[in-house]
C-alpha cells in the first residue's frame, strides 16, 4: 500500500481532484452519515463545481453545504414528486452539471432517486457515482458477523404483522441480514427476533460516526434488556445486523440432535416452511423430512 507522506501529497491530491471536471448530467454523491468530516475531497469538489443540487430536504442539506461554504440552487426530491421533478429539470440534466445527494450516506439506498437515475440512463444522460459513507457497510464492519454475503432489507415495516412476516423470512436466510429500524420500533423488533430467531447472534448499531456511537452485540434477549436498562440508548437511529442460518447436513444425522432442533422450529413455523428450510440447507429428501416432522408433532 502506498504511504501518505505529508503536505506535498495533500497538494498533489488537491491538484488532481481539481482537474477532475464534473460531468454534464448527474453525479450521485455520498455525504456523511453523522460526522461531517467524513466527506471526501472528490465529493466536495463535485459539489463546488456543479450547477444544481438535487436533495431530499434542502434545510438538512444546508447544514453540510454551509460548513463547506457552498452556495447552490437546491431542488427537493421525494418519492411522491420524483416524476414531476424529472420533467422540470430535464433540460438541466442534459446541459448542466447536476448532483444528487440524500440527507445522509449514499443516495438511492432506501432514499428517493431511482426513477431519476433510470431516466438519465434511458435518455443517454451521463451518470457517475462519487462513493463515500454508508451506514450499511459500517454496521457490517462493526457487527463481528460474516461479511462475505449479506442482504439489505431497507427499513423495518411499520406494522408489527409485516415485521413478523419479515423476520420469519429472515429466519430461513443463511446470509447475514441488514435492516434499518427506527427508535420507536426497535424494542418490538427485538422482541420478534427473540421469538423467531432466539439463538441467532445480532448487532445493533446506533448513531454511527457520531459522538454517541455505540454497538450492542449478542443474542436478541440480551440486547433488548441492555437497551431497556438505558433510556438514552433508545435515542438515535439504528441498524440491525442478523447472523445467517447455519444448518448443516450432519446436524440431522443424529436423531437426538435432529429432534432438539426441529422441535424448536415446530413451535414457530408451519411444517411446509420447515420442510423447505431443512431441505434447502441439508438436501435431505422432502418426504423424509415431512415424515420426521409428523412423528415429532404427535
Amino acid at each position: 500500500m502506498d504511504k501518505f507522506t505529508g503536505v506535498h501529497d495533500i497538494i498533489d491530491i488537491n491538484i488532481t481532484i481539481k482537474s477532475m471536471k464534473t460531468i454534464n448530467g448527474l453525479s450521485i454523491v455520498a455525504t456523511p452519515i453523522g460526522n461531517l468530516d467524513d466527506i471526501s475531497l472528490r465529493a466536495i469538489n463535485t459539489l463546488k463545481e456543479c450547477d444544481v443540487i438535487i436533495c431530499e430536504n434542502p434545510k438538512h442539506s444546508l447544514k453540510l453545504l454551509n460548513k463547506l461554504d457552498i452556495k447552490k440552487k437546491l431542488i427537493a426530491l421525494h418519492d411522491y414528486n420524483e416524476h414531476a421533478v424529472i420533467k422540470k429539470i430535464d433540460n438541466l440534466l442534459k446541459n448542466k452539471n447536476c448532483v444528487l445527494i440524500s440527507d445522509a450516506g449514499s443516495p438511492l439506498i432506501s432514499d428517493p432517486g431511482y426513477n431519476l437515475v433510470k431516466y438519465c440512463i434511458q435518455n443517454n444522460i451521463g451518470v457517475t457515482s462519487i462513493p463515500g459513507p454508508s451506514s450499511i457497510i459500517s454496521s457490517l464492519q462493526l457487527s463481528g458477523l460474516p461479511l462475505s454475503e449479506f442482504i439489505f432489507f431497507g427499513f423495518a415495516p411499520k406494522s408489527k404483522k409485516k415485521s413478523e412476516d419479515l423476520i420469519k423470512n429472515i429466519a430461513k436466510e443463511k446470509k447475514t441480514c441488514v435492516i434499518f429500524v427506527s427508535n420507536q420500533r426497535l424494542v418490538i423488533f427485538l422482541e420478534l427476533l427473540e421469538c423467531f430467531t432466539p439463538d441467532r447472534k445480532i448487532s445493533v448499531c446506533k448513531e454511527l460516526t457520531k459522538v454517541n456511537e455505540f454497538v450492542f452485540r449478542g443474542m436478541p434477549v440480551k440486547i433488548k434488556d441492555d437497551i431497556l436498562q438505558k433510556k438514552e440508548a433508545l435515542k438515535g437511529e439504528f441498524v440491525v445486523v442478523i447472523d445467517g442460518l447455519t444448518l448443516k447436513k450432519h446436524d440431522f444425522d443424529e436423531i437426538d440432535l435432529y429432534e432438539k432442533e426441529l422441535k424448536k422450529m415446530i413451535e414457530k413455523f408451519s411444517l411446509t416452511d420447515i420442510v423447505e428450510i431443512v431441505h434447502k440447507f441439508t438436501k435431505i429428501n422432502k418426504n423424509k423430512i415431512y415424515k420426521w416432522l409428523l412423528k415429532l408433532k404427535k
